[in-house]
């Protein structure tokens, strides 16, 4: 595993890494949603992990392990739920979980979090779960977590680069360009570009309907054509959104002198009191 990952670390160099007084802790998040048929089921894990590598190598941060599943995939943006494998969350199990890994992290006296969001459907629920967290540790914990959505890095004249015939919006981009390009970067050998079907872009009504409409969606579970797709264009992109995300962490979160941190929570019980009643 990659040096940078939390859960290839032991407790002891976990705890030196947040003794260095700038630790911050990205969490990547996704989802189990099909992607066509030339991507993987892990197609939003994969990316918003290594996205969240590719950034903690910048600042020196650390990545905790990924949030693999993610809320229901809805047909508008993600072909919906009828596929086979797409395996998904509801809401409220969404906000719990990021609502307790982030209150456990601060208890381990991490102050500053970055949540690495790559699948579109997850957003208000990572919020949510954030913010339950932030209200649970209270105000004057120091707790400061960013959310983010790779993909809102990517800026509108790498857009004009990847879509030189117009872009069609980031919703109709599942199993399309930006994410076959960049899965084509970061793992090539799971990319089938033999099987990428070349449909249009997909035109739904301005409404939606519960139960859900599978006959909205075209048969493969792509939404728009990844033919244009390259790992030039990966490339492109993952070294701009790395770039992006890395800047705006840096400003977001400021050093933090290791004197303004408390690990009494955290520390090893050697060095506790000795009146400590735990």
């Amino acid at each position: 595993m990659h040096p940078l990952m939390m859960g290839s670390l032991s407790w002891v160099t976990y705890q030196q890494r947040l003794q260095e007084g700038n630790a911050i802790v990205l969490i990547p998040c996704g989802a189990l949603e099909q992607h066509g048929p030339h991507l993987p089921l892990g197609t939003d894990a994969l990316l918003s992990t290594s996205v969240a590598q590719a950034v903690a190598e910048q600042i020196n941060g650390l990545v905790a392990p990924t949030f693999s599943y993610g809320y229901k995939s809805q047909p508008k943006s993600g072909g919906g739920q009828s596929f086979p494998g797409t395996t998904s969350l509801d809401g409220s199990s969404l906000i719990h979980l990021m609502r307790d890994v982030v209150r456990e992290l601060a208890r381990q006296g991490v102050t500053q979090i970055g949540v690495v969001n790559g699948h579109y459907e997850n957003q208000w629920f990572l919020t949510e779960g954030i913010e339950l967290a932030i209200r649970e540790m209270g105000n004057d914990s120091g707790l400061r977590v960013m959310r983010l959505e790779y993909w809102d890095f990517l800026t509108q004249d790498i857009l004009d680069k990847v879509f030189p015939d117009g872009f069609p919006g980031f919703a109709l981009e599942h199993a399309a360009v930006i994410e076959t390009s960049l899965m084509i970067h970061y793992h090539p050998n799971l990319v089938h570009l033999n099987l990428i079907p070349d449909i249009p872009p997909t035109d739904f009504p301005p409404y939606d309907l519960f139960p859900q409409c599978p006959e909205w969606v075209h048969p493969s579970g792509v939404l728009s054509s990844a033919k244009s797709a390259s790992a030039e264009k990966g490339k492109l992109m993952a070294e701009h959104i790395t770039t992006g995300i890395a800047a705006a962490i840096q400003q977001a979160f400021p050093p933090i002198s290791p004197s303004d941190r408390s690990f009494s929570i955290f520390s090893h019980p050697s060095q506790r009191s000795s009146q400590s009643t735990c």
